[in-house]
């Protein structure tokens, strides 16, 4: 029998899986990608009697091959925070699923463990942009302001690592991160130990630079949308870029658009917490959309519907506005 863990490359994703492989030891063989590569379970190819673990990618996305391996007699444990329209019910299915926008799936794994590896759930809540879900978790732990900031700044970088066209496009492989942060418990040693973490701050330190001198496509007081030029910094630091953006400005909603290879772009949205229209609902109009409810993405806009796509969230979260 055959056991196959499978995860988002970001930081929810990894500090998720993470946790759970620290409580519960298991052989097994990785399956992740970019951040946007979230189609995962079609690459696995399971008999009766394997078992899957799946943590931080849509339920919706992956539904054809959830059903396929449990056809096939294959047990699938799920965790994730993303939208679900239609739950599963089925024998050798375990779900725990909340689309809460307070909630990540690292923070679910916590709840199932009982705060076992608390540290890496604040880690993972940090880097979905959950500041407040952050310190919340870490209150009882008596953490010093140095300490929080350190953690932030660890959840920071994985996240920004996860983004990309490619895996060429990051600065390190999502499978040989994972397979770094799984050789320690405590987070703190991590960040003092492995140069990866001074890599990464490099590389964003660059890529930033480059975005904040990017003007607007369009902006008004509710709204903003950005284009960047077609590079693999861009591509790298669109979600980063946004969470700024929304962490600066938190009551306007924002889109960053990087091109793709393939003639297209992918996009970012992050929208305020308080708005009537949640960012998944948004990019759920369009077919490689989703996420959740400050935040989502279109994996695919084609360059052929971008006007419509500049005029769909101007019409949107400046109708918002007036209300």
């Amino acid at each position: 029998m055959s056991h196959f863990d499978v995860c988002n490359g970001d930081a929810d994703g990894l500090c998720a899986l993470h946790q759970l492989r620290l409580a519960f030891p298991q052989k097994s063989m990785l399956v992740t990608g970019v951040k946007r590569d979230i189609a995962l379970l079609r690459r696995i190819s399971a008999q009766k009697g394997d078992t899957v673990t799946v943590l931080d990618v849509s339920f919706d996305a992956n539904r054809p091959d959830i059903v396929r391996l449990l056809s096939k007699g294959v047990l699938i444990d799920y965790f994730d925070h993303h939208t679900c329209t239609k739950l599963l019910s089925h024998p050798g299915l375990r779900a725990i699923i909340e689309t809460d926008s307070s909630s990540c799936t690292a923070i679910l794994v916590d709840r199932f463990l009982s705060g076992r590896y608390r540290l890496w759930t604040i880690v993972a809540a940090y880097g979905d942009n959950l500041d407040v879900s952050a310190i919340a978790l870490a209150k009882p732990l008596s953490l010093t302001s140095n300490q929080l900031s350190e953690l932030k700044q660890l959840g920071f970088y994985l996240n920004y690592n996860s983004y990309g066209d490619t895996v060429e496009d990051l600065i390190i492989n999502p499978t040989e991160l994972y397979s770094r942060l799984h050789c320690y418990t405590d987070p703190f040693i991590f960040l003092y130990t492995e140069s990866i973490v001074e890599k990464l701050h490099v590389s964003y330190t660059a890529d930033m630079a480059n975005a904040v001198h990017c003007v607007p496509y369009a902006e008004s007081a509710f709204y903003g949308i950005f284009i960047l030029p077609d590079a693999a910094w861009s591509r790298r630091i669109r979600g980063a870029y946004a969470n700024k953006l929304a962490n600066q400005f938190p009551r306007k909603a924002y889109a960053v658009l990087s091109p793709t290879v393939e003639n297209a772009y992918t996009v970012s949205v992050r929208v305020p917490i308080s708005g009537m229209t949640t960012a998944d609902e948004f990019c759920l109009r369009y077919p490689t959309g989703g996420g959740r409810a400050t935040a989502g993405g279109i994996n695919y806009l084609d360059k052929n519907d971008l006007y419509e796509f500049i005029k769909a969230f101007q019409m949107q979260f400046q109708r918002l506005a007036n209300h």
